[in-house]
């Protein structure tokens, strides 16, 4: 469910992106991301099947789980990494949910830290933030 409206097109970053479609306030929920909730074997198993680069999988710290975004999801799934991100990724309670960092204006990429990811610092990073890691 959102709480605020979000669109979803061409990113700078990469690929697909969301982009508030209206101004959200500092410190506020956006909404969960929806999705299947699945056991961690299974997640494996559909990751080695998701073509290149392009996973919808959120995995539960402290939980054999994982969420698989790809299943009847909404628009959070397309937000993309940033290491400068103005939102914020909360996984409990097999839900994963998003909150604002700082006020974020209307037409702006939403972008989250994906912090630690299976990519294991091995992927390039195109967030383009100055203080950009340069992998994720």
């Amino acid at each position: 469910m959102l709480k605020y409206k979000i669109t979803v097109k061409k990113s700078k970053i990469a690929g697909t992106g969301a982009f508030a479609a209206v101004p959200i306030p500092a410190k506020r929920k956006i909404g969960n991301m929806e999705g299947e909730i699945i056991s961690y074997r299974e997640a494996q198993k559909r990751v080695k099947k998701q073509p290149g680069n392009v996973l919808f999988m959120v995995e539960f710290d402290n939980d054999p789980i994982a969420l698989d975004a790809s299943v009847n999801s909404n628009e959070l799934r397309f937000i993309n990494h940033s290491c400068d991100p103005n939102v914020f990724m909360r996984r409990a309670y097999q839900k994963v949910e998003y909150y604002t960092l700082r006020p974020i204006k209307k037409g702006e990429e939403l972008t989250c830290d994906y912090g630690e990811t299976h990519h294991e610092g091995t992927l390039p990073c195109k967030c383009g933030a100055k203080n950009c890691r340069g992998f994720i």
